[in-house]
């Protein structure tokens, strides 16, 4: 049986989360500005969580939307950040 966690299938979910959490950014930006129904705040931090990280960012200023919202300023660049050093850190204890 194949190896499910090879590096490859680990990039392309990285890229497959980061471009749903750009595109859901960019979704909720223009139903704000419809007054339509908007995609929970708490939806936006787990797609950050589960490592779509850069495309939430890259979302946020791209589209100006939640940037005016500390909680989204800090947050995300945070969750990054540490989601960042723990893979760094697992890297160098267990593979290296």
């Amino acid at each position: 049986m194949k190896e499910v966690l090879t590096l490859q299938n680990i990039a392309i979910y990285l890229a497959i989360i980061n471009i749903i959490g750009f595109f859901a950014m960019l979704i909720d930006k223009q139903k704000a500005k419809k007054g339509a129904w908007r995609i929970p705040e708490q939806t936006l931090f787990y797609i950050t969580l589960l490592g779509g990280g850069i495309g939430t960012i890259s979302g946020m200023y791209m589209f100006r939307h939640k940037t005016k919202k500390l909680r989204f300023t800090i947050g995300f660049p945070v969750i990054l950040i540490s989601e960042t050093v723990l893979i760094g850190y697992l890297i160098f204890k267990y593979i290296l």
